[in-house]
């Protein structure tokens, strides 16, 4: 089966501007909202349940904010292969819950850079969190969705109005395209401020 449901989503975003259309279909589908800082707070400031991540993880972010949700229970979630019997075990075993909707997105490297801001602050807007859950989803995009800037909010904001909190195979796979291209995209960005 192709057609995979959306129950859980990891909802981690710098832009929040788009996204409340999303979150009202995702809530009224039932599927569990799991965030950190800013967005959590954004959340629930629409009257919407959030779970911390580090109620999941019961470590809070740390380093000034460089580690939130790198942690097994996170990109184990992820990068867990629902169709193989071993990835279930272990996600059972160790309290892993299944993520099927991962919305992220990077922190504004570029428009730090244009800004004339100092290195130490443009080496902050470097993103590792959110890059790894990228990559992570989109590598996994045969159970899990991807939406990797606000770019693709109305591409999900479609499938949740025609088809409710449920994607076909081809819709993940073109979210994980785009988010490969995203990275790509980021990546250069960051090399090329490094070759200069």
């Amino acid at each position: 089966m192709d057609i995979k449901n959306i129950k859980t989503a990891l909802v981690s975003v710098f832009h929040k501007d788009g996204l409340e259309s999303i979150l009202k279909k995702l809530d009224a589908e039932g599927v569990q909202l799991l965030s950190t800082g800013g967005t959590q707070s954004f959340i629930e400031g629409l009257g919407y349940k959030c779970a911390k991540v580090e109620d999941l993880t019961s470590y809070p972010s740390i380093l000034g904010g460089r580690v939130k949700t790198l942690h097994p229970k996170v990109f184990g979630g992820i990068l867990g292969r629902r169709e193989l019997d071993g990835d279930r075990e272990q996600m059972a075993k160790y309290e892993i819950p299944e993520i099927d909707l991962v919305i992220v997105d990077l922190y504004p490297f570029e428009e730090t850079v244009k800004s004339g801001a100092s290195e130490a602050d443009i080496i902050e807007k470097i993103d590792i969190g959110g890059i790894s859950l990228i990559r992570a989803a989109a590598k996994n995009f045969n159970d899990v969705v991807i939406v990797p800037s606000k770019a693709e909010y109305a591409m999900l904001d479609d499938i949740l109005t025609r088809s409710g909190a449920k994607t076909t195979l081809q819709e993940r796979k073109t979210f994980a395209e785009r988010a490969f291209g995203v990275s790509s995209h980021y990546d250069t960005a960051i090399h090329n401020w490094f070759a200069k």
